[in-house]
């Protein structure tokens, strides 16, 4: 893999061009305006699952963002695509997030104008993890901690990829599934139940991962105060593939809420 140190000055005359400044900080980026506001509420992202199915990964996320006990948007997207191989599922801090997303945006196609080639999986893993380290002082104070789960298709083992990560900046790579925000640990248990007693993710179509994502998203909706379900705004599911990312029409989550609907005890 070729290191992306050598593109880091110009990169970082890039962001602040585009409105977009980061600084050096112990050897990692950072926003340069982290502290700015480091007496307001911030806007939380609350609970994204990620799962595999046999032709890739599915992301999901709640449309919920909140401030402490109030829900200030209901649409929000935490589903997002970095590039055309790579799906970002956030949780925590919005605005840390939205920065993190620009930021990695701008960097992969620099690098990839740079080299003429794009940056590889373990590049983009570890450029992740620095700006999630970067954000450790911030996050101590309270304010500006953000966990990420990132998606991709690997071509060369042909097979959907699900990392995520502390707030320390360690990776991990899950067999099946993945969940960050303040419902992920009540439901830890279900995706090892699912796994268990209906079959393993990875050998699902894509409207049975879709259902068992769905489902988890609503047991922790349930258990979670801060986790919106599906009664007002639909989630947000996105897929990546062979074929690239695409999102879950609007009319599908409709038919499997329905029939979620239709089987719940309430």
């Amino acid at each position: 893999m070729l290191s992306t140190t050598d593109t880091a000055g110009s990169l970082w005359k890039l962001l602040e061009q585009s409105g977009h400044p980061f600084t050096r900080e112990a050897g990692s980026l950072r926003p340069a305006d982290s502290h700015a506001g480091a007496g307001s509420i911030e806007t939380h992202g609350t609970t994204v699952i990620a799962v595999k199915f046999k032709d890739g990964v599915i992301a999901v996320g709640d449309r919920r963002a909140t401030a402490n006990f109030a829900v200030m948007y209901d649409r929000a997207d935490k589903v997002l695509a970095i590039d055309d191989t790579t799906l970002l599922a956030i949780s925590g801090s919005f605005a840390r997030a939205m920065d993190v997303v620009k930021y990695l945006r701008t960097s992969f196609k620099l690098f990839e104008r740079t080299y003429l080639q794009p940056m590889s999986l373990e590049g983009k893993l570890t450029e992740l993890a620095r700006v999630v380290k970067a954000g450790i002082p911030d996050a101590l104070q309270g304010i500006g901690g953000f966990i990420p789960i990132l998606a991709t298709f690997d071509k060369e083992s042909n097979e959907g990829r699900i990392f995520f990560y502390d707030g320390m900046g360690a990776r991990f790579e899950s067999t099946e599934f993945g969940a960050a925000g303040s419902g992920s640990m009540q439901i830890r248990g279900v995706f090892d139940y699912i796994v268990k007693t209906v079959k393993p993710f990875h050998e699902m179509s894509r409207d049975e991962a879709l259902k068992q994502a769905l489902l988890l998203l609503d047991i922790a909706a349930d258990l979670d105060a801060a986790t919106g379900g599906w009664a007002k705004v639909m989630p947000l599911a996105r897929t990546i593939t062979c074929n690239g990312i695409e999102e879950v029409p609007d009319e599908t989550l409709k038919a499997i809420i329905e029939q979620l609907d239709k089987s719940i005890s309430r």
